[in-house]
């Protein structure tokens, strides 16, 4: 679908008088990240998923602010818009997950309930955001040299040695998930970063005080990192609550999707 400086791929599953999740997945994922949960779900709920700037078969047609979380974030209402969609469930993953609290905070009236999955508000300070955008252009630099499949899958081997994904690549399927990733455009993946990273996004820490939606906040074990972030963010935001899932790191519906599924629906029927 064309929207202005977008032409969305995205797929909207209906199933007649069952309210709508709206899925948006982390950096280097695609339209296809929840489908395994997705399919656990079934006739439960309907669903849309779609491609984010700079992943899968999504374009921007405008310029580099296209790729912006401001942008992206009305772009996603817009879409919502041209669906008929009033209002939906919404689960974001990591970048999905930073998306999906900007669509709160600006849009809340839009949203019944959320999930935040491996998120975080950006950086609080000048200092930290400036340290981000360096790395992250260093990152994105290795994106842009990359020019055969070889190549991006050594860079995915590198990114998921991460701390914040604990044993991740000891999951049987975890060759599958980086084959879905290698999916993408490297070039246009470090467009996404160096304009929706989250050294450049807007920080929403001092907005989280004026939240009014429920939210449940889910950080992996073996994720310390996001676990700190999450702490911080239940603390700053009434009407929220932190789940710590047990063996899963960062990707945690990847990684537990049969616990991920029974939080969801748990929390989604409670509305």
């Amino acid at each position: 679908m064309i929207l202005e400086n977008y032409n969305f791929n995205y797929s909207f599953i209906e199933t007649t008088d069952k309210p709508v999740i709206l899925f948006l997945h982390g950096f280097m994922g695609n339209i296809d990240e929840f489908d395994e949960a997705i399919n656990l779900l079934g006739d439960e709920f309907s669903y849309l998923t779609l491609d984010l700037p700079g992943h899968g078969k999504t374009e921007v047609l405008g310029g580099y602010e296209y790729y912006s979380m401001p942008n992206t974030a009305q772009a996603v209402i817009n879409l919502l818009d041209k669906l008929k969609i009033a209002q939906c469930f919404l689960v974001g993953y990591s970048m999905g997950g930073r998306l999906a609290l900007y669509l709160v905070l600006h849009f809340p009236e839009r949203f019944f309930r959320v999930i935040l999955e491996s998120a975080s508000p950006g950086l609080a300070t000048e200092a930290e955001r400036l340290e981000r955008i360096k790395r992250d252009t260093q990152i994105g630099r290795k994106l842009t040299r990359i020019t055969t499949q070889v190549g991006f899958a050594d860079f995915l081997c590198n990114w998921y040695s991460q701390a914040i994904f604990g044993y991740i690549k000891n999951h049987p399927h975890y060759d599958q998930m980086v084959k879905n990733r290698s999916h993408n455009n490297p070039q246009e993946l470090d467009k996404s970063l160096r304009f929706m990273g989250t050294g450049c996004q807007p920080s929403l820490w001092s907005q989280l005080v004026k939240n009014q939606i429920t939210l449940l906040l889910l950080a992996g074990e073996y994720d310390e990192k996001f676990i700190h972030i999450n702490t911080e963010i239940a603390q700053l935001c009434q009407h929220s609550q932190l789940r710590i899932i047990d063996c899963a790191g960062h990707n945690i519906h990847f990684e537990n999707t049969l616990v991920f599924v029974k939080i969801l629906r748990e929390f989604f029927e409670l509305y």
